[in-house]
């Protein structure tokens, strides 16, 4: 009896030691499997918690254009709902690069000069991916382009009239930020390449924004990294190869669009496909006006002592972005005499009316404190690249010397 006692008591034992020892066992895999086998886990779950609540707030966006305004086709931007949407941790990660248009402050109408390039950008990206139907009758050959570049100096407005694109095309916009591909563990750049184009297909139509494209699609060398040579190589096949278009042999309504000052860096395979290439140069003297009238629009000037069109003839050669920087250093002038005047007089700020600070005057684009960038640019005006910049416009610059305007 007994013996049968220590029998039964070694099986009660011998179940609880195999019991806490699978227990043990599922324990460690668990961890392992978690720590191990992915150790950024909770990096994606967060990721995948900040992507949802994005997606919802861009699809309250595109309900609420939906509802009114463009005359786009209600049918082409409606995508499918978020919370039916099944996205990988890739696919996450690239959703937080997605920008809602109300996060833009910028419109085709507050951008000078590029009226051409803005209204083909219109006919040819716009309206093919948010109007299908009015371009249904030529079928493939109607549809957006696959690529569209825009190239030329810095600071003539092509980030700028991405923006815009973003803004009012009413499309899915993923900015896509060069940072975004660039992951520490082999082979996960790839998956992410491969997750912006999934989830551009899921969210079409679709526009891909790379700024400063040259520095990730630039010219293949036998010098390249393994791993930016398979990057590229995964982009082009997922842009332009077998699983581009849908069943019906229709191309997917997707647009990758790049901005770049260094065309000749990118690789030819990647100019190929983007066929829409649009050269954004300096501006001439009529789009050098119109920009002018855009940023000094809610600016005091002079009545008596302001010259556009003196203003307009000296910034000849001169980029948006440095014509903008030289409008404001001329706004600080007044701004500063206002300051130094009253220091003595112990002003309070909240005493300081708007109104008895002077407008601006044409000499305060040249003065020493605030007319640096403008002096410097009108002491070349004799220079024959100043006319090259000019052509094209649709009048002639008249070439002026500095003058000393007191």
């Amino acid at each position: 009896m007994s013996d049968k006692r220590r029998i039964d008591s070694l099986a009660v034992d011998f179940l609880l030691f195999a019991g806490l020892l699978a227990t043990g066992a599922y324990v460690i895999r668990q961890v392992i499997s978690n720590v191990i086998a992915d150790p950024e886990r909770e990096k994606h779950e967060q990721a995948s918690l900040r992507a949802k609540a994005h997606l919802e707030r861009l699809q309250r966006e595109k309900s609420r254009r939906r509802s009114g305004e463009d005359g786009s086709d209600e049918n082409s931007l409606h995508g499918p709902r978020v919370e039916d949407l099944a996205l990988n941790q890739y696919e996450n990660i690239v959703a937080m690069d997605m920008v809602a248009s109300q996060d833009i402050h910028v419109g085709f109408n507050d951008i000078g000069g590029l009226d051409g390039i803005i209204e083909e950008l219109k006919e040819s990206v716009i309206y093919p991916l948010t109007m299908p139907q009015l371009y249904s009758h030529g079928g493939a050959l109607l549809s957006a382009p696959s690529g569209v570049l825009l190239y030329g100096p810095p600071g003539c407005g092509k980030t700028m009239l991405a923006k815009a694109l973003a803004r009012e095309s009413g499309a899915s916009f993923i900015n896509l930020h060069i940072s975004t591909l660039l992951e520490k563990w082999y082979g996960d750049s790839n998956k992410l390449v491969r997750a912006v184009f999934t989830l551009a297909r899921k969210m079409q139509p679709a526009i891909i924004f790379i700024d400063e494209i040259d520095a990730v699609l630039r010219m293949r060398a036998n010098s390249d990294h393994e791993a930016s040579a398979m990057v590229k190589a995964e982009f082009m096949t997922l842009w332009d190869g077998l699983t581009s278009a849908n069943s019906s042999g229709l191309p997917a309504r997707i647009v990758v669009l790049g901005a770049t000052n260094r065309i000749h860096d990118i690789d030819e395979a990647i100019l190929r496909r983007m066929p829409k290439k649009f050269a954004v140069s300096l501006p001439g003297a009529e789009q050098r006006r119109r920009i002018l009238q855009l940023v000094l629009a809610d600016t005091k000037t002079d009545p008596q002592d302001f010259n556009l069109d003196y203003i307009v003839k000296v910034t000849a050669g001169m980029s948006g972005s440095d014509i903008k920087e030289a409008c404001r250093d001329a706004a600080m002038v007044p701004v500063r005499e206002y300051i130094r005047e009253n220091r003595n007089g112990a002003v309070q700020t909240r005493s300081i009316n708007p109104d008895h600070i002077r407008g601006i005057r044409t000499g305060d684009f040249f003065g020493r404190m605030g007319g640096q960038v403008l002096s410097s640019q009108a002491t070349r005006q004799g220079d024959q690249s100043t006319v090259d910049a000019d052509k094209g416009s649709s009048e002639g610059d008249i070439d002026v010397e500095a003058e000393s305007l007191g």
